[in-house]
């Protein structure tokens, strides 16, 4: 904190001092991001003629929000929740300092009130990216390698690809599997998910024969790596780094897999479309068409904790509105 007399404590000293308590205790992209809405603020302040490096925090009324909430329109609802966090946290700050007596009820009052909550987008994705990229995967076992590596990563990529698509798995869950997570016999894995929870995962029949096949192939180094093989990633790195030992790939390197065969199957035009997560968003909506819509199904599967999450993808297609539509009306008028 400022070593100034508070009477001498400018709004924008206290500013700079509350941000510095934020890097100490949050990402540098938080501290910068609060710096920016604090910023906003202080412009918000000038244009009502309090200029936060002549006046004392002690000048600031509940007003300033009201003014700040305003202002904060022309941002998307995203944004403005964000700021306003931001915002809110440096007026208990002050609170807390003794720097103001600022009523922080009235404050939560008034962004209660007057904010906007962010809409519940919809998770949007290119299903027939994700359907040409299944292809594409399924695909690389037939590719001509020019050594064995290579050849192993195609075989790793076809089943990483396939397993995301196909479990619903997170990006980090999949990197994190180990050969005795998966139960083989039942095509189920046990692991520690989001939330530190303990989740069942089940593996279809195309991803348990691609993983199969990818296994099979790397037996040799699996072999020789004098460790168990239920202590071995699922899937490993093939690189020059990773010589003959069978190293776990990282979460980068799953989304460097699928940003590769992205640009490798569909062309630079789609990279971005699809992240890892697609295949998350893109499981969960073929276990609502397949399931009938059963939400509780779909929830379970997705191992979302609150069933408003999956709500989200309970959507049809501009496709299947016009069949059903058309289904419904010429069967009526026949």
């Amino acid at each position: 904190m400022s070593n100034l007399p508070k009477n001498k404590i400018t709004i924008s000293n206290s500013m700079n001092d509350y941000i510095n308590t934020v890097k100490l205790a949050r990402s540098a992209n938080t501290a910068r991001t609060y710096k920016t809405a604090l910023d906003h603020f202080s412009n918000v302040l000038i244009k009502h003629s309090l200029l936060p490096d002549q006046i004392n925090p002690d000048k600031l009324q509940e007003d300033c929000m009201a003014w700040f909430i305003a202002d904060l329109k022309k941002f998307s609802a995203t944004t403005e929740r964000l700021y306003l966090t931001a915002v809110s946290g440096y007026f208990e700050y002050l609170v807390a300092e003794n720097l103001s007596n600022i009523n922080l009820s009235k404050i939560r009052l008034l962004i209660k009130q007057r904010a906007r909550r962010p809409s519940q987008r919809l998770p949007q994705f290119p299903k027939e990216y994700i359907e040409k990229m299944i292809i594409y995967a399924n695909n690389l076992a037939f590719i001509t390698a020019q050594d064995e590596n290579e050849h192993l990563r195609n075989l790793r990529d076809r089943a990483f690809l396939i397993t995301l698509a196909d479990t619903g798995l997170r990006v980090h869950e999949a990197c994190a599997l180990r050969r005795g997570d998966l139960d083989w016999n039942e095509g189920k894995a046990l692991i520690i998910g989001k939330g530190n929870r303990e989740a069942i995962i089940r593996f279809s029949n195309r991803a348990l024969t691609c993983l199969r096949d990818y296994i099979t192939a790397r037996s040799k180094l699996d072999g020789a790596s004098k460790r168990t093989l239920a202590s071995l990633p699922l899937f490993a790195r093939h690189d020059r780094g990773a010589g003959k030992k069978i190293k776990p790939i990282t979460t980068t390197t799953g989304r460097n897999i699928v940003e590769q065969r992205i640009l490798e199957a569909l062309g630079e035009e789609a990279i971005g479309t699809i992240t890892p997560h697609s295949f998350r968003h893109y499981f969960v909506t073929t276990v609502l068409q397949g399931s009938g819509g059963n939400l509780k199904l779909a929830q379970e599967l997705a191992r979302h904790k609150n069933i408003a999450v999956t709500q989200r993808y309970a959507h049809l297609s501009d496709e299947e509105l016009d069949k059903s539509y058309w289904d419904i009306f010429d069967e009526a008028n026949k």
